[in-house]
């Protein structure tokens, strides 16, 4: 099978290079040119070809599991999961996963809207003016975990966060929780974060008015990058 790859390769690349790269003779190359191929080997490069273009076809996104069901349910080619795998290793063809994205932020519920009190104006004079709340994903083996952070204006720091299998307004909670009691804020303090339910949550909203927060909200997309 090397030298079927480096027969499709040499209007790319010079033969001694491929030869190197691949660590086979070019008199074994040129015996194999001159051979008659066997059916295996027809079969084979019958696979592979088809093979090629299947993961062409989805832009590099097959791995050998789709292009086999490819193969076989589209272009009725006979051949089992195995001998795919097989052919698109020595190919070196493998599936490209797109990225895959979790939704945070749900706006789309009954409870109350804080008015936005910062405007995009993200500056802060001192400590504890301005905190910027918002939650994250990070991808598990075990699936996905939720973090929700607090950063000060002023500082850039994260002052609170906190982590969670779910997205609820007792992650948010915790994460304002370890703000308040790192920071022990003095003055007027604005919480603000986007419109998702934990942050609209009464959970939260009762704690930002027992410790005297001033609770602002604006739209998905509008806090700073």
């Amino acid at each position: 099978m090397r030298y079927a790859w480096i027969d499709q390769q040499r209007d790319r690349y010079p033969l001694k290079l491929l030869c190197r790269v691949l660590q086979v003779a070019r008199s074994g190359y040129y015996v194999w040119r001159r051979r008659e191929p066997s059916p295996s080997a027809r079969r084979r490069q019958q696979i592979g070809q088809a093979a090629e273009q299947s993961h062409r076809d989805s832009h590099g996104t097959y791995g050998y599991r789709r292009v086999h069901r490819d193969l076989v349910d589209d272009q009725k080619i006979a051949c089992c999961r195995e001998t795919v795998r097989r052919v698109m290793g020595e190919l070196g063809l493998s599936g490209r996963h797109k990225r895959r994205f979790v939704k945070t932020t749900n706006s789309n519920h009954e409870e109350p809207i804080a008015a936005n009190r910062l405007q995009r104006d993200f500056t802060a004079t001192r400590p504890d003016q301005k905190w910027l709340a918002d939650i994250t994903y990070l991808r598990l083996t075990e699936g996905w975990l939720y973090l929700a952070v607090i950063l000060d204006c002023f500082s850039r720091r994260i002052v609170g966060w906190s982590l969670s299998r779910q997205i609820d307004a007792a992650l948010v909670c915790a994460a304002l929780e370890m703000a308040l009691r790192r920071r022990c804020p003095q003055g007027e303090l604005v919480h603000h974060s986007d419109r998702g339910v934990p942050h609209a949550s009464g959970a939260l909203r009762s704690l930002l008015q027992r410790e005297g927060l001033t609770m602002s909200m604006s739209r998905k997309g509008d806090l700073p990058a």
